[in-house]
């Protein structure tokens, strides 16, 4: 039997580590031609009293994973602006030991509760001795216990080059948080933390890993994926700012996931009465972050305000194809990948379909393209089938 005070804790750090980010299922997808229906709720997944809530994450495969995300304690001495672990905060504190964190996991996994586990942690005497603790819980659960599935491990601030390799060989996915786009907007978001040193840093270990050395130690013989979270609002960042670094990350050092975290304030920290982040600008920035990434996009192809904001009255998807593919659209039966790419309602998935279909037969109406799974109503604005524009075939839809 789990010990109900221990299963207390646990239900407590998990509720207070929804800030760390992973992809939910079912959530709205950045881009429409991304969009797929969500898969129905797991009734074995039930909350009680005593257990902790599960986040249902999106497989990268398809599908829904259950997924424990927490955190092995909330204290914390650093003094980050935004963070509900900030030190000197009036709130309650709980830690597990690695030992009886890697065991309730077990039990709950052992339970068909949860599948894999993201852990995380608050700063307790400095970044390489909370390292350790999250790597002793994850050794526990890989050699002691057994464990072969998918763990989502923290690299603390601080952390060692040796340490991000451990780290590295037991887990499915690696992340560091750098919060903010640049040291200066750090200064003001997390007054204690160093963003190249402690931060971007150990990302840069991360990549130069995958870069130089045999996975054979590693889970499943493959170097786990590496991602990062941003706070999005608080410190007066742009876009553009956010954009520049997610660049950086995702072309220098192949990192798979960039979170964009809205701020919403919470109460007893300094930036307890700033006002929350629009939704709309999160999106956005998932958005613009997926068009870098998969689509072949770079920062200097999107529209930005005069504050270096990208607009929020249309995704920089259909942005650009308005201001560029409204007067010269692109013809569907000749467009290779990365045109296909840049077309409203087409994403990867799509471009591959159409260019597959194309070696049968070429495209005649837009019923086809239907059939191929593309989002028409968004693509007809763009396109020539077979040289001409197709709004006059709309009743074959």
């Amino acid at each position: 039997m789990m010990s109900s005070d221990s299963l207390a804790i646990l239900a407590r750090l998990t509720a207070q580590s929804q800030f760390e980010q992973e992809e939910p299922a079912g959530m709205p997808c950045p881009l429409p031609e991304l969009l797929e229906p969500a898969p129905e709720p797991r009734s074995s997944l039930k909350s009680t009293d005593f257990i902790p809530d599960i986040f249902r994450a999106k497989r990268s495969g398809g599908g829904v994973m259950p997924l424990l995300k927490t955190v092995l304690t909330t204290a914390c001495e650093r003094n980050c602006n935004y963070c509900c672990f900030r030190a000197g905060r009036d709130t309650r504190r709980e830690t597990l030991k690695p030992d009886t964190m890697a065991d309730l996991f077990n039990r709950l996994h052992q339970g068909g509760i949860a599948e894999g586990l993201f852990l995380s942690s608050g700063l307790v005497g400095g970044g390489l001795r909370t390292q350790d603790k999250i790597l002793d819980t994850a050794e526990i659960l890989r050699y002691k216990l057994g464990f072969k599935g998918y763990l989502h491990l923290k690299i603390m601030p601080g952390a060692e080059k040796d340490q991000v390799l451990r780290t590295m060989q037991l887990a499915n996915r690696v992340s560091v948080n750098l919060e903010a786009p640049n040291a200066d907007r750090l200064r003001k978001l997390a007054p204690l933390k160093s963003f190249t040193d402690e931060l971007l840093q150990p990302l840069r270990w991360a990549n130069e890993i995958r870069r130089t050395l045999n996975p054979l130690s590693a889970v499943n013989l493959k170097w786990p994926s590496l991602a990062t979270q941003f706070v999005v609002g608080g410190v007066g960042e742009s876009d553009l700012e956010l954009l520049k670094i997610s660049q950086y990350l995702l072309g220098k050092l192949a990192l798979s996931r960039i979170y964009y975290s809205r701020f919403v304030p919470v109460r007893n920290t300094p930036f307890e009465n700033l006002q929350a982040e629009d939704p709309l600008r999160q999106i956005r920035l998932y958005q613009a972050g997926f068009l870098l990434r998969d689509y072949g996009y770079t920062i200097d192809e999107f529209r930005y305000s005069a504050t270096g904001c990208l607009p929020l009255d249309a995704d920089p998807k259909l942005a650009w194809a308005r201001e560029h593919l409204a007067q010269q659209p692109l013809e569907i039966n000749t467009a290779n990948r990365l045109q296909l790419l840049r077309i409203p309602g087409i994403g990867p998935l799509g471009a591959k379909r159409i260019m597959k279909s194309r070696y049968r037969y070429l495209i005649k109406e837009p019923g086809e393209l239907r059939a191929l799974g593309i989002h028409v109503e968004r693509a007809l604005p763009f396109i020539l089938i077979n040289g001409k524009r197709p709004d006059s075939q709309l009743r074959l839809i």
